[in-house]
């Protein structure tokens, strides 16, 4: 892909869409590929979340999801994975190719935290927020470069000792502020201009939609698009072409050298610093420090989200149909469960992801959100 066109298709697939096309060739829900677990599923049915009180089902959360190898195979389906979704959050991975593969990142002496950073939905703890000050300095920038907004923090404790200072919270505290100083970085080594950098025909933006479209394996030009939380585009993709682009992270052994060197690096960084990726009391953090590196998680807003599984090759993606963030974690917990790629022990240090306790106001457990009966980690 000429990153001068990025709708140029030529260094990846000759300008086809491989990943459509393997959802009829590859293996079918219920078989196993060498060296996986089985990931046998209901096949089109939906996966189902249930929150209970005392003895009942109070509620019922409905979801789609996939398991992709980087060969484009579909290992296990739940529902309807083809149709477009707002991939929100959850590729960040992605949005951060163009920052190592343009040279940016090193051309500024930038490093693994940074990285990480970019890949983020931070908290807006102190060690999110000094380091998205700290780069923006290195880089030259200034607050009012970010066009992502400001935000008070997600984590409570950051957020409350704002207001006893008296201080306002910045874009630094914006959970997207790494992902931004991604952006801001790439354009202003490529000597771009920063103003409007978020907008849907910057360069930034439409470097990115290349990125996406090799990724992914589809044509996004005409695809839907809407204007994301942090003022950028997010841009409509089926939920199996995002699947396959994360098991293109996870075995990127078909990417030009470029890009899988950058990815390579991306998934290192990932892994590495999980505190970077959420922070205090997120599932993204705990799943990942858990795991030890055998996976990699990122949540996206209305119950998206995405997992590597490296030592396997494969990707996930999840959507929960209503868009609820309680759903979303104990389902993709659940499907990555399904995989073996974590142990009984390992998945022991955070049992609150497989079954989050449902508590009451003061403090009693009343209930809890799990997996429905009837796949695979049920």
């Amino acid at each position: 892909m000429s990153p001068d066109n990025p709708h140029d298709h030529s260094s990846c697939c000759g300008g086809e869409h491989h990943h459509s096309d393997s959802h009829h060739d590859g293996h079918r829900p219920g078989e196993s590929a060498e060296g996986r677990a089985d990931l046998s599923g209901p096949a089109e049915s939906p996966i189902t979340v249930e929150v209970t009180r005392g003895s009942l089902v109070e509620s019922v959360h409905r979801a789609r999801a996939c398991i992709v190898d980087a060969g484009g195979h579909v290992l296990a389906r739940w529902g309807d994975i083809d149709s477009p979704i707002y991939p929100r959050s959850a590729i960040k991975s992605l949005q951060a190719i163009p920052l190592v593969e343009s040279g940016a990142l090193d051309a500024f002496g930038l490093g693994d935290e940074e990285l990480a950073l970019a890949c983020s939905s931070h908290n807006g703890e102190a060690r999110h927020t000094e380091l998205a000050r700290s780069w923006a300095g290195r880089v030259g920038l200034t607050l009012d470069d970010y066009e992502c907004g400001a935000q008070i923090p997600y984590d409570p404790a950051t957020a409350e000792d704002l207001v006893r200072r008296g201080e306002a919270p910045t874009a630094f505290h914006n959970n997207c502020s790494g992902k931004h100083s991604g952006f801001l970085t790439t354009a202003k080594h490529r000597a771009e201009r920063l103003k409007g950098y978020v907008r849907y025909e910057h360069p930034v933006q439409q470097r990115i939609l290349g990125v996406m479209e090799q990724m992914t394996g589809q044509d996004l030009f005409g695809a839907p698009w809407g204007v994301d939380g942090c003022s950028i585009p997010t841009i409509g993709i089926p939920l199996g072409a995002i699947a396959y682009a994360m098991a293109r992270i996870a075995d990127p052994v078909d990417l030009p050298d470029a890009r899988a060197e950058a990815v390579t690096r991306i998934a290192a960084a990932w892994g590495k610093h999980p505190f970077l990726i959420g922070g205090t009391g997120t599932f993204d953090t705990a799943l990942m420090e858990a795991a030890g590196g055998a996976v990699l998680v990122k949540g996206g807003a209305e119950g998206v989200g995405c997992a590597v599984i490296p030592e396997q090759g494969i990707g996930i993606a999840l959507k929960i149909e209503d868009g609820a963030a309680r759903a979303r974690e104990v389902a993709l917990a659940a499907l990555i469960r399904s995989t073996q790629a974590l142990t009984e022990a390992q998945w022991a240090r955070v049992p609150q992801l497989l079954t989050t306790p449902l508590l009451n106001r003061a403090g009693a457990r009343v209930g809890e959100v799990r997996a429905a009966g009837g796949w695979p980690s049920a």
